[in-house]
């Protein structure tokens, strides 16, 4: 575990440098390098008209599979939380949808996304978030302090995916709900055929599979759990959008 979580820690590091160093760089998919736009990953996924308005290193800092933002549904007011934040262009994202009412939280595990979000978000003149450093299988928030939590291919890159979505129960308020997009495999793709197509870094090889993602969110308390594919990134193997909600408890008790 440890070793995997380190290499993966130095591969977003060199991402955020080379973004800094003012070219584009990917974790998911092709090396972390300056490449050309790869459409199953990155910056490649959002229209032009959603991150016009963003600071450009936000926008090639993008390393994720999707667009939870557009998934998430979130509403005014809302406390969002973004699992593996990056260069922090989800945030920045939900923090325009949530209004001035609302806040959103970025955690990541990198000292050079962290510098790299912080920077976008001042560029940006963002004030209602926050980067706080920790990792997703021991969230540095407490319990019941967020309405949705979001992640843009991050939860394959775990070794311990029943902890991160343990933590992200946790810290939902009841009736939250998750809006994340993942890399998640065929049910008949074996976890030796996902090493075969790709490394654990490059978003591939640590993914779960459909059935494995709904079991383990079961597992976590979480109800009306849903994966649908989006986009094939390998052989058997897809973007894909993951929602399930936190149930209310007795009596149907309101978010907050």
């Amino acid at each position: 575990m440890t070793d995997v979580r380190e290499q993966v820690r130095a591969r977003y590091a060199a991402a955020a440098r080379a973004v800094t160093g003012g070219a584009g760089a990917a974790c998911c998919g092709p090396a972390a390098q300056a490449v050309e736009v790869d459409e199953r990953f990155g910056a490649g996924r959002y229209d032009a008209a959603t991150t016009e308005d963003l600071p450009e290193e936000a926008v090639l800092a993008s390393l994720g599979c999707g667009n939870p933002i557009a998934v998430a549904d979130l509403r005014e007011g809302e406390r969002v939380l973004d699992l593996g934040s990056g260069g922090g262009i989800d945030v920045l994202l939900s923090a325009r949808r949530v209004g001035p009412t609302g806040f959103v939280h970025g955690v990541d595990m990198t000292d050079e996304m962290l510098d790299l979000a912080r920077a976008n978000a001042a560029r940006a003149g963002v004030t209602n978030v926050e980067f706080r450093k920790g990792t997703i299988e021991d969230l540095p928030l407490d319990d019941a302090t967020v309405d949705v939590v979001i992640s843009n291919c991050v939860v394959n890159l775990s070794t311990d995916k029943p902890a991160v979505l343990a933590e992200t129960s946790r810290v939902l308020v009841l009736g939250g709900r998750i809006g994340i997009s993942d890399v998640v495999a065929e049910d008949d793709v074996t976890p030796a055929q996902r090493a075969e197509r790709g490394s654990y870094v490059g978003c591939i090889a640590g993914a779960l599979s459909r059935a494995e993602y709904l079991e383990g969110l079961a597992a976590a308390g979480f109800t009306d759990a849903s994966v649908t594919f989006t986009h094939e990134v390998a052989p058997g193997l897809h973007g894909a959008i993951v929602r399930a909600t936190k149930p209310r408890g007795p009596g149907g008790a309101p978010p907050r």
